[in-house]
């Protein structure tokens, strides 16, 4: 859900207030071979896991309860109408502005997150929260207007993207102007890699997973899942759709 582009460009494009800057360098490639994830470090891939096509299959799990199982990708997609009750402005916790909101069950995980980064001398601050249908489609429209075809591959479609469910946060050093795919190697994204999920954070598109996550990658990108669960998710070494679709009702696939 995903792609960034400048919120003062969006505000004004939707007559909002202007915000913070946010990821420009979405769709570039690095030469540095991934790490290997979870305790493990060994994939057990998903048979079968859907090739990545673009369709407009309404994911079966909507209820603001599925918050934790929700699968989209680039074949499913969320309702217009999905937006969580109860969105709350991410600066009760002193990150982002007052215009960006996320689910309030993120929130706690969130502040002991940004406390422990900091601690270790990595501070961190947010671009995005929640998106709505009508805002992910503005983002979809200007980055096909400036990459064409190749927007599917850094930018979800309206409905399809995981900001739609209040649970997914862009991430930034704090104090920058903007992040780009080489924060994966700076401090602060090697921390929030290394250690997010002990907050409940999954890095949604990691680096070297193209081909499954269907998206070119995002080190800034990270959803929700709650300490269990993300735990679970990072033992396993999957990636987020790999994990979902295994968990997906049989009527869906």
């Amino acid at each position: 859900a995903r792609r960034t582009l400048p919120l003062s460009w969006l505000f004004i494009g939707l007559g909002l207030l202007a915000a913070v800057a946010v990821p420009v360098g979405l769709a570039i490639q690095l030469d540095e071979p991934p790490e290997p994830r979870g305790a493990t470090a060994q994939k057990r891939r998903v048979s079968p896991l859907p090739a990545c096509d673009y369709g407009k299959q309404r994911t079966e799990l909507t209820s603001y309860d599925d918050w934790q199982r929700t699968l989209l990708d680039t074949r499913f997609r969320l309702p217009r109408s999905y937006e969580p009750p109860d969105l709350v402005t991410t600066t009760r916790v002193g990150v982002g502005t007052d215009e960006m909101t996320i689910r309030e069950i993120v929130l706690e995980d969130l502040d002991a997150l940004v406390s422990a980064a900091d601690v270790a001398g990595n501070p961190v601050d947010i671009t995005w929260g929640y998106r709505s249908f009508r805002t992910q489609r503005w983002v979809f429209e200007y980055w096909t207007e400036q990459k064409g075809e190749e927007a599917l591959k850094t930018a979800a479609r309206p409905g399809h993207s995981e900001h739609q469910l209040g649970t997914a946060l862009d991430f930034k050093t704090k104090g920058a102007a903007n992040v780009d795919a080489g924060w994966r190697f700076e401090p602060a994204g090697q921390w929030m890699h290394d250690h997010a999920w002990e907050y409940g954070f999954i890095e949604s598109y990691p680096l070297g997973e193209e081909k499954v996550t269907c998206y070119s990658a995002e080190p800034w990108h990270f959803r929700y899942f709650g300490r269990e669960v993300a735990a679970d998710i990072h033992r396993s070494g999957l990636t987020i759709r790999e994990y979902l679709w295994r968990r997906l009702p049989t009527s869906s696939r």
